[in-house]
């Protein structure tokens, strides 16, 4: 493996952790723990989280679409292993989530919270989780065909 491939592909990998790996806290840890708060202190405090989480996300979106694009090329484009291929369409289905959970379903949070509308924000939340959870689902496939296209 050449020193560029290695760079990228480690860079690659940082992020997926990252995404990933925050999706499952955001999902199985702090979710569960904000239960018990009244709207008024939960939605407020998930406003601030989402905001800080997909800071760090946007970038690792940034980060996997150049170094995967990168790596694609490097073995061959279209003509790759399938596995890249498929990494690739579901990578790419994963990235229009998220813009849709930043560009739609962040900013009825932000709005709800703003103007203290707190069922209009619960909902707004709901849907974020829904999609974070297809996302998390489609991020773990993801690294399940990543695996198998090692061939150990």
């Amino acid at each position: 493996m050449n020193h560029a491939l290695g760079i990228a592909l480690f860079l690659h990998l940082l992020s997926v952790a990252v995404w990933v790996g925050g999706m499952v806290f955001a999902l199985f840890c702090l979710r569960p723990a904000l239960e018990d708060l009244s709207p008024q202190l939960r939605l407020p405090l998930w406003e601030a989280v989402h905001k800080r989480f997909f800071n760090w996300i946007g970038v690792a979106v940034i980060v996997i679409l150049l170094t995967g694009g990168y790596m694609l090329m490097v073995f061959g484009g279209a003509g790759a292993p399938w596995q890249l291929n498929a990494m690739a369409a579901l990578g790419s289905i994963m990235m229009l989530l998220f813009g849709h959970i930043i560009f739609v379903a962040f900013p009825a949070i932000r709005r709800a919270v703003q103007a203290q509308r707190w069922p209009d924000g619960a909902r707004a939340v709901v849907t974020v989780r829904r999609l974070v959870m297809f996302n998390l689902v489609l991020g773990v496939l993801t690294i399940g065909i990543a695996v198998s296209g090692r061939g150990f």
